[in-house]
């Protein structure tokens, strides 16, 4: 059982998804800190606010003793917009991606239209026939 676990761990495909996972996990992290530190500060221009701090609040909480606010209820609508750019950046980046490899891919040849079919051997021996007939 340990060889066949070995063999399916060491086929080429599933180290290529492994390598794939674990570059598109650093990728996200890239984005994350490109949309956070950037984007965001730049979307946030232009509605006065920090666009991950945008909420909506349903229900006002109270504050307690220490100054923490219970029973808020809150939509975190700015999170929600910052990971919507970071898929949409996500996705651009690996439709690209996949662009790109199918672009370096060599085409198929396009198959070779088939020979011309000549007449069946029927057809064939019906024109003998008919020569014959006439002689």
């Amino acid at each position: 059982m340990l060889k066949e676990f070995k063999d399916f761990a060491m086929k080429g495909n599933l180290i290529d998804i492994a390598v794939g996972f674990v570059m598109g996990a650093a990728f996200k992290q890239v984005v994350t800190s490109f949309t956070g530190g950037i984007v965001s500060p730049l979307i946030g221009l232009l509605f006065s606010a920090d666009l991950k701090k945008l909420k909506w609040i349903v229900k006002e909480g109270v504050a307690d003793d220490t100054g923490k606010i219970i029973g808020e209820v809150v939509v975190l609508y700015g999170d929600f917009l910052t990971n919507v750019i970071d898929f949409i950046i996500v996705a651009f980046v690996m439709f690209m991606i996949v662009k790109g490899v199918n672009a370096t891919k060599k085409k198929e040849a396009p198959a070779p239209p088939p020979a011309p079919k000549g007449p069946s051997q029927e057809d064939l021996l019906a024109e003998i026939r008919d020569l014959l007939a006439k002689k």
